[in-house]
């Protein structure tokens, strides 16, 4: 295959594109040595995107989007996920007997040809961004073997802090016989974790084996064939030396955490280790800050999927002066997100935000941030009084756990600050009995509290594979629903495919029950009228429940019946 014939000047293109100026251009042409493009991008003047269009046009090669593409694992058959990443060249489709390859660099005028005798199929080149081809690289199933042959940056690294509290970087080779097959198993369950979306990684010991199990998007899915029982030692010994935990402490619970470094990104693992009958069992937790970073980078509220009316409240009610926003909810429900997402609305030019958490998930530009360290005792509590004394204008705590945390967190909502914080709870009137057996007076509670959201999140129906599903009345009256008034409704499901790794959702939204303390409802939680009461009252002012709110997203073909079915009750 010969390359294609490059015609015009890039700087020319990038002019007529409107994409940069002529002075612009100019400019870069006259800084030195390097490629015109890559000059630019560094200076911020172009996008990586931008630069991938007009090298397309200057190339004559077709420019492709790859914004939620996967790879085909039968793909990497033909082009393997090592030259892939080490090349920038990913397999894209089979058109007949031609391979699609996507490519990132068309200066490299052999490429076309390496990739014809690879894969032993004529080529046809598209071009893209190097930062598209290394996200699809990263989400897509069969690279994770691949990648132990790939160079250094894409290896996992252990990071650790020396004694002056500098991070370090510890060759995972050191931490053991790589050539193991516990540890190369370790370190593949770990990569197809990070590219799966996994949020934990569970390990279950049972009479007939070791199961391994992702969760993704909050369900868990099997990672692995169930693995032989003789390996259970060694694959737990080999996680409690890498979170430097005693490996052999094997009757009372172990926790502890290790940072592995992935090419540029940084990523936290929590371990949680507890002894069953059949042996100890695991829990990773992985935190991907740079995931993280990446999501919320441009993360506003209208982001989050509440409904406009609930936005609308919930936007007056972060701009107060002073008060508490509080947000319920389990574990992984999102509340750590939207929280986030009220600071990032918040004008960081004019006042003090300052938040403490455990730990700190992602940075925010122009807030003080600190992270808890309860062996150094830094608690919530600690840290909070301290935080009072920085002046600040809006506080967030990451999570109320105990009755001091509440305490301080009701008197700093009381004497001038606005604070945001999180609480474990089911919904939004059952916060107000965590916040009495703690001990916190009713009155004060109620005078500093601005709002509760409880919140959920659901999966959403992946928009590759979404299609139509037959209304099925059983289901339709389990979920509390008329059959007759929703039996002509259309119902969408998600088909599976590689996009969403064959579950048929990809990605969640958020439910919310918002509940707007008017003072009516004051009165009624200071009178500590029943539950069922206060949920009337609400009611009645037009509160929408979790139930209400996740059952118009299904309606509205965002997820679907089961899905809600599973995460909230039916009213």
């Amino acid at each position: 295959m010969t390359h294609p014939f490059q015609s015009r000047r890039l700087g020319d293109i990038l002019v007529a594109r409107r994409f940069a100026s002529p002075e612009q251009v100019s400019a870069a042409l006259a800084e030195g040595e390097g490629r015109l493009g890559e000059r630019l991008v560094q200076a911020n003047r172009i996008t990586t995107e931008q630069l991938a269009q007009a090298l397309a046009e200057q190339f004559n090669l077709p420019y492709q989007d790859l914004n939620g593409h996967a790879i085909p694992s039968e793909l990497f058959n033909l082009i393997p996920a090592a030259f892939a990443y080490q090349h920038g060249a990913i397999p894209y489709r089979r058109d007949g007997d031609v391979l699609e390859v996507v490519i990132a660099d068309p200066f490299d005028h052999a490429l076309a040809d390496r990739l014809e005798r690879l894969s032993g199929t004529r080529v046809r080149l598209l071009l893209a961004s190097r930062a598209a081809i290394q996200a699809v690289l990263k989400r897509s199933e069969g690279a994770s073997e691949a990648l132990k042959d790939v160079s250094e940056d894409f290896r996992l690294v252990m990071v650790k802090e020396n004694d002056e509290g500098k991070e370090e970087t510890v060759s995972l080779e050191k931490l053991g016989d790589t050539t193991s097959p516990v540890i190369k198993l370790v370190n593949t369950l770990l990569l197809a974790a990070l590219q799966k979306r996994a949020s934990d990684v569970h390990i279950e010991t049972y009479e007939r084996g070791i199961v391994v199990k992702y969760r993704i998007d909050g369900v868990l899915y099997p990672a692995t064939e169930t693995l032989d029982r003789r390996h259970h030692s060694a694959l737990v010994s080999r996680l409690k030396v890498m979170a430097e935990l005693d490996i052999a402490e094997k009757r009372v619970p172990q926790d502890g955490r290790f940072k592995l470094r992935f090419g540029s990104r940084d990523i936290d693992f929590r371990i949680s280790i507890m002894p069953s009958v059949f042996g100890e069992d695991v829990v990773i937790r992985i935190l991907d800050k740079s995931s993280v970073t990446e999501g919320l980078k441009n993360l506003r509220l209208d982001g989050l999927g509440m409904t406009p009316e609930v936005l609308k409240k919930f936007r007056r009610i972060i701009h107060e002066p002073y008060g508490m926003v509080l947000i319920t909810g389990p574990t992984g429900s999102g509340k750590t997100t939207t929280l986030y997402a009220a600071l990032s609305e918040l004008d960081v030019a004019e006042e003090k935000i300052i938040t403490i958490e455990d730990p700190v998930e992602y940075q925010l530009d122009g807030i003080v941030q600190i992270p808890v360290n309860e062996k150094k005792g830094l608690t919530f509590a600690r840290g909070l009084r301290s935080i009072l004394r920085h002046d600040p204008d809006k506080i967030m705590v990451g999570e109320i756990r105990d009755a001091e945390t509440a305490m301080i967190a009701v008197q700093s909502a009381l004497t001038g600050h606005l604070v945001f914080t999180t609480v474990h709870a089911n919904n939004a009137f059952d916060v107000i009995g965590r916040f009495s057996h703690m001990g916190v007076d009713v009155y004060s509670f109620v005078s500093a509290l601005n709002c509760v959201m409880a919140q959920r999140l659901v999966r959403q129906i992946c928009p590759q594979c979404k299609r139509r599903a037959a209304a099925d009345a059983v289901l339709i009256e389990l979920s509390g629903l008329d059959p007759k008034r929703h039996q002509n409704h259309v119902w969408h499901e998600g088909a599976g495919c590689d996009h969403c790794h064959g579950t048929g959702y990809r990605g969640r939204a958020a439910i919310t029950e918002f509940l707007d303390l008017s003072p009516r409802i004051r009165e009624m939680i200071i009178a500590r009228r029943p539950a069922n009461e206060l949920q009337a009252a609400a009611l009645e002012e037009g509160m929408v429940t979790l139930r209400q709110s996740a059952i118009a997203k299904a309606i509205a073909g965002e997820t679907s019946l089961k899905e809600i079915n599973r995460v909230t009750f039916v009213d």
